[in-house]
């Protein structure tokens, strides 16, 4: 009985043991055919989905590649539910309209029916909100105007390291000029007004040399040498004698007080070449260093420009002057007023002016008046040269010189007065 009993648990243990077994596998099978329906489905969806693509592909590549179409912003907005796919699907015209907006059409159906669940909006309630463009149908093309020519920038060369030179300014400045010219002049015997020939010439060279630190100092040099010579037939005793002769040298230190005022400091010093001689008369006139006259000046200066530049020069005032004469001749001590000395000085107020006016390109006039008094004494000169430019090389000149000095002789007819004028044709060189 024993056994009975046993065997009958055992036979009731494995037939449990058979059901769990056999409802595991029945639980497992269901599980793969499932599975596999899924991956089917998938695929499926895929392959559904590739189809699709492909068609809008075909038909984007139908449009311009330049353009931009709007018409496919609902594939990528969020999804909205349309009418107009079912509108098409459901009309019974059958008419075709715009190959893009019917394949996007179809393309949002197919998911309105797959995944309904992802459908978050409306076109109803787009419109009643009014964030709806009604223009998504039409097709949407860019235009773009080309306004400006852009040109093309040229390549900057590359930075080529150099060394600098810094140089000191020249604040000297160097011209000079000169001419020679000559006056030839010829009577006959028999004429009838008389007179007789002679020749002359007269040869100037005036040098400057100037400096200007464009600030406050100047500092101007000229040197003006004048020889000239005449011969004549009535003289029996010279071949031939000077009738222009003059060395001085004008010095001038100045300080600016203003736009054209300057404190000064001038130094004249002029003297003769040759000897001063008259027709058929043995005397000696005047030499070199015979007189030797040296004047110190210490005043203001005033710089002249007017008519456009036309008229230069400047205007020296010396209220304090020192004055300083010397002969070396003995015979001339007493024609200068000497006192038998070779030397004297004395103090004084002088003014000195210099000015050009250029009249013409053809016509300049050179003027120069000075005056010195000792208040005792008194001497003016003044100097007059009109420049006629016939070319480049060649001028005629006339030159006007009245001189005041009674520290001389005083003449019967002029006084203290004397006067000089020569007129010559000749050569001219400026640089």
């Amino acid at each position: 009985m024993k056994y009975k009993y046993l065997l009958l648990l055992l036979f009731t243990l494995l037939t449990a043991t058979q059901s769990m077994a056999q409802r595991r596998l029945t639980k497992s099978g269901r599980a793969s055919a499932d599975t596999a329906l899924i991956v089917k489905q998938y695929a499926d969806s895929l392959a559904l989905l590739k189809q699709q693509l492909e068609e809008v592909r075909r038909v984007n590549d139908s449009l311009h590649s330049e353009s931009t179409d709007g018409r496919y912003y609902r594939l990528f907005a969020p999804t909205t539910f349309y009418h107009s796919g079912v509108k098409r699907q459901l009309s019974l015209d059958g008419e075709k309209g715009d190959e893009v907006a019917e394949a996007v059409d179809k393309a949002m159906l197919q998911l309105y029916m797959k995944r309904p669940d992802l459908v978050k909006n409306n076109e109803t309630r787009l419109k009643k909100a009014g964030t709806l463009r009604e223009d998504v149908n039409k097709e949407v093309k860019q235009k773009v105007d080309l306004t400006r020519k852009v040109e093309l920038q040229p390549e900057e060369p590359e930075a080529v390291p150099i060394g600098l030179v810094v140089t000191k300014p020249n604040f000297w400045k160097f011209k000079g000029e000169g001419y020679l010219q000559f006056l030839q002049n010829y009577v006959s015997d028999n004429w009838h007004k008389g007179g007789e020939s002679n020749y002359s010439a007269v040869g100037a060279v005036t040098l400057e040399m100037n400096y200007n630190d464009k600030d406050k100092i100047t500092f101007s040099n000229k040197l003006e040498m004048k020889l000239g010579f005449q011969t004549s037939r009535s003289d029996t005793l010279h071949k031939f004698k000077a009738n222009n002769d003059l060395l001085r040298l004008t010095s001038k230190l100045g300080l600016q007080a203003s736009k054209k005022w300057y404190y000064t400091l001038q130094l004249l010093a002029y003297t003769q070449f040759a000897r001063g001689l008259k027709s058929n008369d043995e005397f000696t006139y005047s030499d070199f260093m015979s007189p030797f006259d040296l004047n110190l000046g210490v005043g203001m200066e005033y710089k002249l420009k007017a008519l456009n530049g036309k008229l230069t020069g400047s205007l020296n005032f010396s209220p304090l002057s020192f004055n300083f004469r010397y002969v070396a001749r003995n015979t001339l001590l007493d024609r200068y007023k000497l006192g038998g000395h070779h030397t004297k000085e004395d103090f004084g107020s002088q003014f000195t002016g210099d000015v050009k006016w250029t009249i013409t390109d053809q016509v300049t006039w050179k003027s120069r008046l000075y005056y010195y008094t000792s208040y005792h004494r008194g001497l003016m000169e003044w100097e007059n040269q009109f420049r006629f430019q016939v070319s480049k090389y060649i001028s005629a000149n006339l030159f006007l010189y009245p001189r005041f000095d009674d520290s001389g002789k005083r003449d019967d007819k002029l006084g203290y007065f004397q006067f000089q004028e020569y007129c010559s044709l000749g050569l001219n060189y400026s640089f």
